[in-house]
């Protein structure tokens, strides 16, 4: 086989997507295919090369770009955005192609194909910042062009941004046709009057934002230690998560204290074994290990696995301290860990509420995606919070049929756990879509039946983000500015 050569270099990278996707092709997809490939036709590809850019690879509803100087990228992002602004002029708001843009200047590894290395992330994670029409800049960016191109940033202070250690300076530039903050109470009423479906798309982004707020952690770049090799692997990765649960430490001192941390290992490996979307190693596999110093990487490539789960058990002074681990073996990063302590009291009860709630947070962190983590803590039934995840799934689709079929699992959810707050929460929102994107002959009965779910849901758990989320789009839709503002700041 031929060798690929990699190439390190200093690049402008631009990454760009279409704000919304997902509700245009949800709307027609026939229409937004068609306005996609014009905009790539006769906006994307042709601005790009005449700024001596080249497209790295298309992602379905974006684009990343490479650029050799940082003021060709600058320029070629502003001439797409004024160009297909201008192409949006007499679109309905709800149909009209926008794209966020994100660029970065930083050092790359790139060869034939693609371009690596984590300044392409930070470039994918600005974009993200970006509203629809936007553009948004790492600091080495604006420092390059401010003055040299003459142009007006916006600073928008240091962003936590995922996947990265450090916090990164993003900057938004201002320029014709980007958009601009809201309208003061100055404006003339007709400035300041805003369309139902942008409305609907505003919260929409709000309720994103709020729902996984509370899972956005950061996890270490740097390895923990040696990354396993799926070459060296003995076995080939299964093709869904995978998962080599290690004996529990016993740390008490106390050779009496050792079938509880045997016990509590073999629970968990029986529980998640029957978990059908995840793939886990057998109990005699992993006992092998049992009092013996192992190294994660050798663990992962005699397994054949992706995960390891470790962790120890302490009893002293009538508590029990629970510490449990999860290691990407592949990646070398440890990347969920939790401590339970609880009074000692009864053992067995203690033993099952904290199998429960690792494994709870392995099937969240290995299958569900980060956003679970936080509404797991909402219900204590495993059946709700399936169904509520699978009603979730079908609800950001943003589609009438998708959206029936989403309330029907988040139905089925409260009726597993009726004090489920999160869940109403969520059922809330479906009667929401209905009286926001049309999808109802009588959007103020759908809007009074999700007030009326809200109203359950608070009553229930005062403290879900969400429901005030909710409020505040219900508010906007009704033109309650105030009282929209109040309940979004209530959220967050």
């Amino acid at each position: 086989m031929k060798a690929t050569t990699v190439e390190r270099k200093l690049a402008a990278v631009l990454a760009a997507d279409v704000a919304g996707y997902t509700r245009l092709m949800g709307a027609d997809e026939d229409a937004t295919m068609a306005a996609w490939w014009s905009n790539r036709e006769q906006v994307i590809d042709p601005t790009i090369e005449e700024n001596r850019g080249r497209i790295v690879k298309h992602t379905g509803d974006g684009f990343l770009a490479e650029f050799a100087s940082v003021g060709d990228a600058v320029r070629a992002a502003l001439a797409m955005q004024t160009e297909i602004a201008r192409r949006n002029e007499g679109v309905p708001a709800g149909r009209r192609m926008e794209f966020r843009i994100g660029i970065n200047l930083c050092d790359i590894m790139a060869d034939a194909e693609d371009i690596y290395g984590d300044g392409v992330n930070i470039a994918a994670r600005v974009e993200a910042l970006a509203e629809p029409g936007g553009i948004c800049v790492t600091g080495a960016v604006r420092d390059q062009t401010q003055a040299r191109l003459g142009l007006e940033y916006e600073d928008l202070g240091e962003q936590t941004v995922k996947n990265v250690a450090e916090p990164v300076r993003v900057y938004r530039l201002r320029f014709a046709g980007a958009a601009q903050a809201p309208a003061s109470e100055g404006t003339p009423a007709s400035a300041r009057r805003l369309d139902r479906r942008w409305a609907a798309a505003v919260a929409t982004l709000v309720l994103a934002v709020v729902v996984v707020s509370g899972a956005l952690w950061l996890r270490p770049l740097e390895r923990a230690f040696e990354a396993a090799s799926e070459e060296r692997m003995a076995f080939p990765l299964p093709d869904k998560p995978s998962v080599a649960v290690l004996p529990f430490d016993n740390l008490s001192g106390d050779p009496e204290q050792e079938h509880f941390a045997d016990g509590l290992t073999e629970n968990i490996i029986s529980t998640l074994s029957r978990v059908p979307s995840m793939f886990v190693i057998a109990r005699n596999s992993t006992f092998t290990y049992k009092g013996k110093p192992v190294k994660v990487q050798e663990v992962a490539e005699n397994l054949g696995v992706h995960y390891v789960l470790e962790g120890s058990i302490r009893i002293a002074d009538d508590r029990v301290r629970v510490t449990a681990q999860l290691i990407d073996a592949l990646a070398g990063n440890h990347i969920w860990s939790e401590q339970y302590d609880r009074a000692y009291g009864d053992l067995f009860a203690l033993h099952d509420d904290i199998t429960r709630k690792i494994v709870t947070a392995l099937q969240v962190e290995l299958t569900d995606g980060e956003q679970a983590r936080v509404w797991s803590a909402h219900t204590s039934n495993p059946e709700a919070g399936n169904l509520l995840m699978k009603g979730v799934e079908k609800f950001y689709r943003f589609n009438k049929h998708d959206n029936l079929l989403a309330r029907a699992e988040l139905e089925r959810a409260v009726d597993a756990d009726p004090n489920f707050g999160l869940g109403y929460t969520l059922l809330a929102w479906t009667h929401w879509a209905d009286a926001s994107y049309a999808w109802t002959d009588s959007p103020e009965r759908s809007l009074t039946r999700a007030v009326f779910f809200a109203n359950k849901a608070m009553a229930l758990d005062p403290d879900i983000p969400d429901v005030y989320a909710l409020r505040g789009a219900i508010h906007l839709y009704r033109r309650e500015f105030a009282d929209a503002i109040a309940a979004s700041e209530k959220a967050l």
